[in-house]
């Protein structure tokens, strides 16, 4: 049986489950696009090619295998995209909580069913269904949990509105000895520089009290505020819409001293370097055509 264990962003990797891209299905129409990264490649004809992602995600899986991680993998379903496993389930502390997520996406969470079978059935939570909950937006951080979300009245009409307050009053009552904290973010159907999908689109905690964070992702500044005076200026990469666009903060830790980076990310990179970060660099660039990237491709099982 797998004893999960997640109360942070960069504690040392364990286990996780990695997405594949594998039989990922003919480029989805424009109508069926969830968020406007997507359309934007599906109307350009720029849509990335199912061979390049797969390698994409098995150069991910090495560094995984170099630091001696577990990984496991989604069963492979015909014709369905699996590569964003955060979106399905997320771990706190020993919870795994299965995501309220679209509907269409569903089967992605019976393609994981040989790793929920290794966990005790008691830690395994299913929200009621008015909670709309994706990982991306679900973020713990010792005594916290940072959550981003969208609770205006026009919530329903955006489909890049993955989190709503309800997920945040569950998660709040599920984890009573943590602060919860909440974020409103940014939403455009539209255009991919004004939509902060998830939390991480806008955010990354780090190793060594560091964070990467983007202003124009949070609808509130008091709120964006908030982070700049918990992490400190001093220790803040701030991208700009471009940078947030291409998914800087959407970087991987696998430990407080180890993140994985896309290697086009050279500024970002450079910086990391300098704080003494080791960055494993890799190739994920078609992948981030979906408006996610390396955060949003693991669900991370146990950290130390």
């Amino acid at each position: 049986m797998l004893k999960l264990h997640v109360n942070d962003e960069i504690s040392r990797l364990r286990a996780v489950v990695l997405g594949t891209a594998k039989s990922n299905g003919p480029v989805p129409k424009p109508e069926e696009a969830y968020d406007p990264k997507s359309l934007e490649h599906i109307l350009a004809g720029t849509y990335p090619k199912e061979e390049d992602m797969v390698l994409e995600m098995e150069a991910f899986a090495k560094v995984f295998q170099k630091y001696d991680v577990q990984v496991f993998r989604p069963e492979v379903l015909q014709d369905c995209n699996q590569i964003f496993s955060r979106d399905i389930a997320f771990v706190i502390e020993d919870k795994l909580i299965i995501a309220n997520i679209l509907p269409d996406r569903e089967k992605e969470v019976e393609a994981i069913l040989h790793v929920l079978d290794k966990i005790e059935d008691q830690n395994i939570l299913h929200p009621p269904v008015e909670v709309h909950v994706e990982g991306g937006d679900v973020m713990p951080w010792q005594d916290y949990i940072f959550i981003g979300t969208y609770t205006a009245d026009d919530y329903p009409n955006y489909i890049t509105a993955r989190t709503n307050q309800a997920a945040v009053d569950y998660i709040t009552e599920q984890f009573p000895n943590k602060k919860v904290k909440s974020f409103q973010l940014r939403k455009s159907n539209t255009d991919a520089k004004q939509n902060a999908l998830h939390l991480d689109c806008c955010f990354q905690p780090l190793g060594n009290g560091k964070a990467i964070l983007h202003k124009n992702g949070f609808l509130i500044e008091e709120e964006y505020q908030w982070l700049v005076d918990f992490f400190g200026k001093e220790n803040i990469f701030e991208i700009s819409a471009d940078e947030m666009y291409q998914m800087f903060s959407n970087v991987f830790s696998i430990s407080p001293e180890v993140i994985v980076s896309e290697k086009n990310f050279t500024r970002l990179n450079t910086w990391l370097r300098e704080q003494g970060f080791t960055v494993e660099e890799i190739p994920y660039a078609q992948i981030a055509k979906q408006e996610g990237l390396l955060r949003c491709s693991t669900l991370p099982l146990i950290r130390d």
